[in-house]
């Protein structure tokens, strides 16, 4: 059934986000009514990469919209519908220079339609299943497992054909020798004798055709297999791999595909033992017409070239280089050690230590100008062994110096072996994620954002001219690899309120993002309005700040983070007094975090005021939350105190914080932390006096975080000067500037 058809028939609550996904105008409704069969018919993913393939779809498109009005006009069709039409063709128009814009958008409804028909699918298997324990394999593993074991259960058929067949031909040349050495001259005896050996010779012919045919067969479900295994399950492996490298939570676990690729590999060598025993009995007993002589060269033939192919498969990359301190795989230093680990799926212990892989760089490097090459120093030949992984399976595991940097170039790591057995001999060969190659720590950031962007877009690994012609990224695809990369670092990813505050930082305000596309330019190479970095830079700048200091905080859902300035008044305005957030500066290079909260005024106005932004230094001498917990403001009458009391929307702060406070309120404090809100309508001098005699006196270290200090009188240098001098043991003035 077609996919239009299937959302037809769906439940009201999915016909509902059918309505909601066409309620904008990227993509009419009604086009995709009437040309559905059409439109599914076409490979929208190839059109979007291809300007030629998409400008071709764009004519048919057109064209297929006159045929329909063509109809409605013929069918006597409402006046709206063939108004609509023409409409929507007009509306098309804005797609010539750029056609695969629009196959772009077609294939994103595309795919949200699956979403949903997945979501309504999924909805209705939960309400039909049981709880399982273990987890479900998916139809295509069921459907491989069934073909496997048929496979296998043709091979040891086949095992006991080969027998029966040997044992027929003994038969037949024990008889045949001792007809021809009794030599007997009775006539009617000797009819006798040579109608049993034609029989028996017939029969065995027989047997020999059956053979032969049975393999034929064998070998079309090995060769199906091999297909379902290389062209679908290895790509999609290696799919999942190139995510995994920029921080998508998909397995990479390789053991399945293992079990699966040694299975074959056993089959299509027993059916080569198979031949090589048709060829020993053929030259024991051979006749005119022999099927043998004719088919066993092709089946032999057939046999090996899959054989050949299954192998050369099976040596794939199973971890891509890294660095052990490295901002995630792919980008290498020079001079800096790195890993990688190859892996041979056809698991046969006789191979134990005895392929040996060798390594290199660039084997097949572009031809352009200035283009760099790398030597690999160290062990450049290591032998596939199982001793080095935890699975038992057969690997080689590099550790590596490179010889020797430009952040888009890129290289690959080439890794060849040699398969030898049983008179099987194959050159094998495979090759890592292409790389980057830096010079000193300061390139790692862009060059990681290259990582990114090419693992994100480029469905060809061998592209080592990706940048060369850069494609756009669509917002989707963009916004879930950001969200990959809180997820990966920190275990919880990015919310969608989040990542709309992303989008709206990108693209401005819109209705929706969906179709919004982003340069690699834009992403990593043009500052951002007003500022002098790049967004890749301001948010690699949070998620490292987030890593470091943050944490916790971010994991239990304490920091909003990625909200706007104008969003976060929205939100506090509507809460009680007191209320809080945690969000990211904006204007802050290498990250920064601070709080807002709202107060009343006496007529009820809400007022809603922040603090300079915190930034890495700042985490680093004093928590964040140890912030949150003693932040302090002196305003009218000089008394201190702490404006924070519900983390929004109304968690009460020691709630949200409390576990994380290294000193318990109450009881003999001996170091003290204050944060002080500075107002320019009373006397700095006055309000600092008091804080100091009314709190402090009891402290013997003091931490001080003057907050707003603008056009302070020089006397405040006296504060300071007497609080260094007095019984405190210990003072330190951290921060004095003005926000």
């Amino acid at each position: 059934m077609a996919q239009w058809e299937k959302l037809r028939q769906l439940e009201s609550v999915y016909l509902t986000q059918v309505d909601e996904l066409y309620d904008g105008e990227a993509f009419p409704m009604d086009v995709r009514h009437y040309l559905a069969h059409w439109i599914e018919g076409q490979d929208w993913d190839r059109a979007a990469r291809d300007h030629d393939v998409a400008m071709v779809l764009f004519q048919v498109l057109l064209e297929n919209l006159d045929i329909q009005h063509s109809r409605f006009v013929q069918g006597g069709e409402s006046f709206l519908l063939q108004h609509n039409i023409r409409r929507f063709k007009h509306s098309f128009q804005r797609y010539q220079e750029e056609p695969y814009n629009l196959a772009s958008i077609i294939q994103w409804f595309l795919a949200k339609e699956k979403e949903i028909l997945q979501n309504a699918e999924l909805a209705e298997q939960v309400q039909l299943m049981q709880v399982q324990q273990n987890p479900m394999e998916t139809d295509s593993q069921r459907n491989i497992e069934r073909k496997m074991a048929d496979l296998k259960n043709k091979v040891q058929c086949m095992e006991h054909t080969v027998k029966c067949m040997e044992e027929q031909q003994d038969e037949f040349d024990f008889k045949y020798q001792t007809h021809n050495m009794e030599g007997t001259t009775n006539e009617a005896e000797k009819t006798e004798q040579m109608k049993v050996l034609q029989a028996l010779l017939n029969r065995l012919d027989a047997s020999r055709k059956s053979m032969l045919s049975g393999i034929g067969v064998l070998l079309d479900g090995a060769e199906e297999l091999l297909c379902v295994l290389v062209r679908e399950e290895l790509v999609q492996w290696q799919r999942r791999q190139q995510k995994a490298c920029i921080g998508a939570p998909d397995s990479t676990c390789l053991d399945q595909l293992e079990k699966w690729f040694t299975t074959e590999a056993e089959c299509l060598f027993q059916v080569r033992k198979f031949l090589k025993k048709l060829e020993e009995l053929m030259g024991k007993v051979t006749y005119e017409h022999d099927p043998v002589k004719k088919q066993k060269p092709a089946l032999q033939k057939r046999v090996d070239s899959l054989l050949t192919s299954l192998l050369k498969s099976a040596f794939v990359v199973e971890t891509q280089p890294s660095m052990p301190q490295g901002k995630g795989p792919l980008v290498l230093r020079t001079n800096v050690q790195f890993s990688v680990k190859t892996r041979f799926l056809v698991k046969f212990p006789e191979l134990n230590h005895a392929m040996k892989v060798n390594v290199s760089m660039d084997r097949e490097a572009p031809l352009v100008k200035g283009y760099r090459r790398f030597n690999v120093l160290g062990t450049n030949s290591k032998a596939l062994n199982m001793a080095e992984s935890m699975s038992g399976g057969m690997v080689a595991d590099f550790r590596h110096l490179l010889s020797l940097s430009v952040t888009e170039e890129l290289h690959i790591i080439n890794f060849f072996t040699e398969f030898l057995l049983h008179d099987v001999s194959v050159s094998l060969e495979t090759s890592s994620l292409p790389v980057v190659i830096i010079s000193n720590s300061s390139q790692q950031q862009s060059a990681w954002a290259s990582i990114l962007w090419f693992n994100m877009l480029c469905l060809e690994p061998k592209n080592l001219l990706f940048f060369a012609n850069c494609p756009v990224a669509m917002w989707p695809q963009l916004g879930e690899m950001l969200s990959w990369q809180f997820l990966s670092s920190t275990t919880r990813g990015l919310e969608s309120n989040q990542l709309d505050m992303i989008a709206h930082k990108l693209f401005g305000k819109q209705q929706n993002y969906d179709a919004c596309k982003i340069s690699w330019t834009k992403f990593s190479k043009e500052n951002v309005p007003n500022t002098n970095f790049t967004f890749w830079v301001w948010f690699d700048g949070i998620l490292l700040m987030v890593k470091s200091h943050l944490e916790n905080l971010w994991k239990d859902g304490s920091i909003m983070g990625f909200v706007s300035k104008g969003k976060e008044k929205t939100l506090l305005k509507k809460k009680q007094r007191g209320t809080f957030l945690l969000r990211f500066s904006e204007s802050i290079r290498d990250g920064g975090i601070t709080f807002s909260w709202v107060d009343y005024s006496p007529t009820g106005e809400p007022d809603v005021r922040s603090v300079q932004p915190f930034t890495k230094v700042d985490l680093g001498q004093i928590p964040f939350h140890e912030i949150i917990r003693n932040f302090q403001i002196l305003e009218e009458e000089n008394v201190p105190e702490n404006p924070l009391l519900f983390l929004y929307p109304d968690t009460p702060k020691v709630e949200a914080f409390g576990k994380y406070y290294t000193e318990k309120s109450g009881g003999d404090n001996t170091r003290g932390i204050l944060y002080l809100w500075c107002n320019e309508s009373f006397g700095i001098l006055d309000a600092f006096y008091s804080l100091f005699t009314k709190n402090l006196t009891s402290f013997l270290q003091v931490e001080l975080i003057a907050i707003n200090l603008s056009n302070l009188p020089l006397s405040f240098q006296r504060i300071v000067n007497t609080l260094s001098t007095s019984k405190l043991s210990w003072f330190s003035y951290l921060k004095s500037e003005y926000f």
